[in-house]
């Protein structure tokens, strides 16, 4: 690929390019080029919601630099497409509209084929172009995009693009979008129960992976663009940039093909099916020792990747071997006389103007310069020092002299990169032949990165028996026994762990109790478990048998929307709207976790769209957990035998209440909790009478309805709690004499007529 790829560089700034496009069945197509990687990432699926949840989230999740859309297209139904949607939620100059033409599914699936660093066949096109169309037509115009504006050229004789994610978002790919293949996550498990068991694996792997510059995974970028270089003498230090940056790139290549042996010797012993088969594709590939022989039979053996600027800057004059090029010998002999020139002036300024302690660091953009702590200055600098600038207890400065050596200094630099570069020619075009075997270098790096310095680091830094491996099955239950909040516990060493159990027989559970008892915190806790045990880590709790889930489902939050001119209870009734419209009815069931839903409205009406979301949600394979203040919600239990009531435990002593953060079985009637919280806010006395007596009126007449509803669906509960617990007893791994025990105990209980 021919061009300028300045622009997929430098700081923070995204470096995404994201195509979208839809058709009438509100099929979406997304193709994200990221130009610091030149990785592309495609992505299709149906937007089941009005408001387009999936794009809204894509789009927050790649934060693009600019997004390129078709024209204007308002849907069949009336509701606003894709292109409007980017307009609304992005800047106007950071959305593209390009001709429909543009959008060409065959282009776009020839281009990922040719450029593809993977074999074509392991992508799967020739069996999915038909079904992926759009995101196929995404990536044509994308790529036209980043021809006609970047300046580049895609070069299909090479296999110089990558698709696949970078190191710097792997994690937070993995957190956003979990696994659902269980041999998948079981395979990470393996791999960290080696990596926790093993402790020379574990530290050898940390020392190892410190070995590769941190820039690994970027390294590609200058190998699949190749800079485009301006004949303009004025023009001269910009090339000089970019031929620094891909010598630099040779410097981080050698770096890292030199760290491999050592990874080499750290997994030679490894079990677990993931390392060892990390080690035949990375350590037993001739690839590597082939390309790091090329790379010494022209780089110096003696430059290793440096972060100090004038050291990096250095290795990059003397990158190349003495003696290929003489006339990069000369600017290499220039360079060494300014900079020595330099370091003189500086010791003679220090005895003529007697600045002992004067220094003359080196930064990439101003060069060499002076500073002089202010505890040395009698009065003022002496007049031969310009550009005076103070900062903090030094002063920085120049001279005339030594700006003059600079100018010098960077005129002999450049000629050394751009020297430097014509050596490297036939070095780079090579390396660009074996370009795929350095994306599954980048690929291992990123995982390895994360396995080991985020998931078992984290792991490693808790006290023993804090993390489990959580256990998955394909129709089983969420079991999770002492589950604490992963984050929350960081901060609070007493934090309380709780209990939760879900089941096909059970699939909804009710969280009652009063404000700041912890309902809000064991929801999070609930959905973050889940997360970490899908993205392959150990999860906190003392033991988590989990069913995988499609999706994660939340309504949690209160607030307005203004930009949306919705209220509060809008907000919530839009957000439940679309859990209801997209839960899973398929074989892996979704988690919805809902967190007083319909207070935001009159108790009536609040109550009675609850109780139809919670009917609604019964009758799907979700699991659901429904927190809530409404205690008339807990009849749902004695109508439906899949309800189980649950209620964290709060004491009362002298009006107060004490929060235990415990999760107890049955409602837990803390009488008018309201009341006291109201009270001890500050409310008038004559006003927390009043309520009280209007609210003693209404209990009274709730409790008669609420005792004739448990007596009339009481035989129906027994049956579906002995139901329940027969299926609890046929997935158990148990022995057979636990079970026939088990068996007769339930029975003897329903025999009696109280199941324990």
């Amino acid at each position: 690929m021919e061009g300028d790829a300045a622009g997929a560089g430098g700081g923070d700034r995204s470096s995404i390019v994201i195509g979208l496009i839809e058709n009438r069945a509100k099929e979406v197509g997304v193709a994200a080029f990221d130009l610091r990687s030149a990785s592309l990432h495609l992505s299709q699926y149906i937007e089941t919601s009005c408001s387009y949840h999936n794009t809204k989230t894509l789009l927050h999740f790649y934060d693009p630099m600019v997004a390129i859309v078709p024209p204007n297209k308002t849907a069949a139904d009336g509701m606003v497409g894709v292109s409007e949607l980017v307009g609304k939620h992005l800047p106007t100059n950071k959305k593209i509209t390009m001709a429909r033409g543009c959008f060409d599914d065959t282009k776009g699936a020839v281009m990922v084929k040719n450029l593809s660093a993977r074999d074509p066949s392991a992508l799967g096109l020739d069996t999915y172009c038909k079904q992926y169309y759009l995101c196929l037509a995404a990536a044509s115009a994308t790529i036209k995009w980043i021809e006609s504006e970047r300046g580049v050229t895609f070069n299909g004789s090479f296999d110089h693009m990558n698709i696949d994610s970078t190191r710097t978002r792997l994690l937070r790919a993995n957190l956003l979008q979990p696994l659902k293949d269980i041999q998948t996550i079981n395979t990470r498990l393996d791999c960290l129960d080696e990596l926790m068991s093993n402790e020379e694996l574990f530290f050898g792997l940390t020392q190892g992976l410190r070995k590769f510059p941190k820039e690994s995974d970027k390294v590609l970028c200058h190998f699949c663009f190749k800079p485009k270089k301006d004949t303009d003498e004025v023009l001269k230090p910009a090339n000089g940039r970019k031929s620094q940056g891909l010598i630099s790139d040779i410097i981080v290549l050698k770096t890292a093909l030199d760290a491999i042996p050592f990874l080499s010797k750290v997994l030679r012993g490894a079990k677990s099916f993931l390392l060892r088969n990390i080690y035949q594709t990375i350590c037993e590939n001739p690839k590597y020792a082939s390309m790091r022989k090329r790379i010494g039979d022209v780089i110096d053996e003696d430059v290793v990747h440096s972060r100090a600027p004038f050291v990096t800057c250095t290795q990059q004059c003397f990158a190349i071997k003495a003696g290929i090029d003489g006339l990069l010998d000369v600017a290499r002999r220039s360079f060494c006389d300014t900079s020595e020139a330099i370091h003189n002036l500086a010791n003679k300024y220090r005895e003529d103007f007697k600045l002992p302690n004067l220094k003359i660091p080196y930064n990439n953009r101003l060069g060499f310069y002076f500073i002089v702590p202010q505890k040395d200055i009698t009065e003022r600098l002496p007049n031969k020092f310009i550009q005076v600038v103070r900062h903090g207890k030094n002063v920085h400065c120049s001279s005339l002299e030594l700006a003059s050596l600079n100018a010098r200094n960077k005129s002999a630099a450049v000629e050394c990169f751009l020297r430097t570069e014509l050596c490297l020619e036939g070095l780079i075009n090579e390396i660009r032949e074996d370009i795929g075997i350095l994306t599954l270098l980048a690929e291992v790096l990123c995982l390895l990165d994360m396995l080991v310095n985020s998931f078992a680091f984290t792991i490693s830094t808790k006290p023993v028996d804090r993390y489990t491996r959580p256990e998955f099955t394909d129709d089983g239950p969420m079991a999770i026994n002492a589950g604490r909040h992963p984050i929350l516990e960081s901060l609070h060493n007493d934090f309380v762990p709780n209990n939760l159990f879900l089941s096909e027989a059970s699939n909804m559970v009710l969280v009652m109790g009063p404000n700041m008892s912890g309902k809000s915190t064991y929801l999070q806790q609930i959905c973050l478990i889940v997360i970490l045990a899908q993205i392959g880590c150990y999860v906190p709790a003392q033991f988590a048998s989990l069913r995988v889930v499609d999706r994660v489902f939340t309504r949690i939050g209160t607030g307005d929307n203004v930009e949306n001119n919705s209220s509060t209870f809008m907000t919530e009734m839009k957000e439940t709207a679309f859990i209801m419209q997209n839960v899973s009815s398929k074989y892996y069931g979704s988690l919805i976790v809902v967190d007083e839903l319909g207070r935001a409205t009159s108790s009536s009406d609040g109550l009675a769209i609850a109780w139809s979301c919670c009917e609604y949600l019964l009758s799907t394979k979700a699991y659901t957990v429904f927190a809530t203040h409404m205690e008339s919600l807990s009849e749902l239990a004695t109508i439906y035998p899949n309800v189980k009531i649950l209620h964290f435990e709060v004491d009362l002593r002298n009006d107060r209440l004490d929060f235990k953060f415990r999760l107890k079985d049955g409602v837990r009637k803390v009488p008018h909790y309201g009341l006291l919280l109201a009270k001890v806010a500050g409310l008038p006395s004559s006003v927390i009478d009043t309520a009280a007596s209007i609210t003693s009126r209404i209990t009274e007449q709730e409790m008669v309805r609420k005792d004739d509803n448990c007596e009339q669906y009481r035989s129906l509960q027994m049956a579906y709690q002995v139901t329940q617990r027969l299926i609890c007893l046929k997935q158990s791994n148990q022995g057979d004499d636990y079970i026939r025990e088990a068996l007769q105990n339930l029975k003897d209980g329903y025999a009696a007529g109280r199941l324990t």
